[in-house]
């Protein structure tokens, strides 16, 4: 139902509006902000500009398709896993070569974080595009004064963002967790797998878990001691292998639950999916030795 103009339920409608806005293209912001920082300050503000300008510009279009593009089977599903991998992007250390590379071709760089951006803006836009429809009661006028709102916020809030990170390199992480944990909102609410996560309410902890081990690994690995650094593998790597065996038995309809195993088969499933990853482990701290060891030797011939 469309609302009368400056009516009660009018101005009701544009601050929840403008609420949603401040909540929801914060995220936007702090994509742009955490992308923009690698670049030279000269081209951070381009990077700001065509940032915003494409998150308005995808917003405008999803306003438009978004009931298609949900529609779309497996579209939310690719989207959490396109935002695990923007975030691992984002968190990913850059070495002094790397930092060199980029001041001297800024403009290649500058081309792959507007790329960067409007990936993610494509994705993690389809909750604001979402919560802005719903609250315009069918508005076009409150539609385009959302998206209008949505350029300021964004614009001052990248700029912030950048701000931040020169002085709290730590707020590169609270970025990643952000976009971890809409990752794993949109894997969890993917139509397809709804269900399924309901009969399997362990999944969901799992792969929180593993949404979060794989972004963020980069991180750790760069503050973690040498002993520990295979923990940023073993450990996605054993989420991955719990979350297969919960696949595995929904598919073959046994009981994944040790305690409720009936049958020889699913005791035998249990032991191999608490046990089974072990010598996998073992030959990778194993192979990871010889590599030290190898990589130690040559170093000391080369002097």
């Amino acid at each position: 139902m469309e609302l009368e103009l400056f009516s009660g339920a009018f101005f009701s409608a544009l601050l929840a509006i403008i609420l949603i806005d401040l909540v929801l293209a914060g995220d936007n912001a702090l994509i742009i902000g955490l992308v923009a920082r690698n670049l030279p300050k000269e081209s951070q503000k381009r990077v700001i500009f065509w940032g915003t300008f494409g998150a308005i510009a995808i917003r405008a279009l999803m306003a438009i398709l978004v009931v298609y593009i949900l529609a779309v089977p497996g579209f939310m599903l690719a989207g959490g896993l396109a935002l695990v991998w923007i975030a691992r992007k984002l968190l990913t250390p850059q070495d002094n070569a790397e930092e060199s590379h980029l001041v001297k071709a800024p403009a290649a760089s500058f081309a792959a974080a507007v790329r960067t951006i409007i990936i993610a803006d494509a994705v993690m836009g389809i909750d604001n595009v979402l919560a802005i429809g719903g609250a315009s009661h069918g508005s076009i006028l409150l539609i385009l004064i959302g998206l209008a709102i949505s350029v300021p916020i964004i614009v001052w809030g990248s700029q912030l963002v950048i701000k931040l990170v020169d002085r709290y390199p730590s707020v590169i992480l609270i970025g990643g967790a952000v976009l971890c944990w809409t990752a794993y909102g949109m894997i969890t609410r993917e139509p397809m797998l709804v269900s399924w996560f309901e009969a399997h309410p362990a999944a969901k902890l799992i792969l929180a878990v593993l949404a979060f081990s794989i972004a963020l690994a980069p991180w750790y690995n760069e503050r973690l001691s040498e002993q520990m650094k295979p923990l940023t593998l073993l450990l996605p790597a054993m989420l991955i292998w719990m979350l297969g065996f919960e696949v595995a038995a929904s598919v073959w309809k046994v009981q994944a639950d040790y305690l409720m195993a009936s049958t020889q088969g699913e005791y035998l499933m249990e032991g191999v999916r608490w046990i089974g990853w072990l010598p996998f482990a073992a030959l990778l701290l194993w192979v990871r030795e010889r590599l030290v060891l190898r990589s130690a030797r040559v170093a000391r011939s080369a002097q």
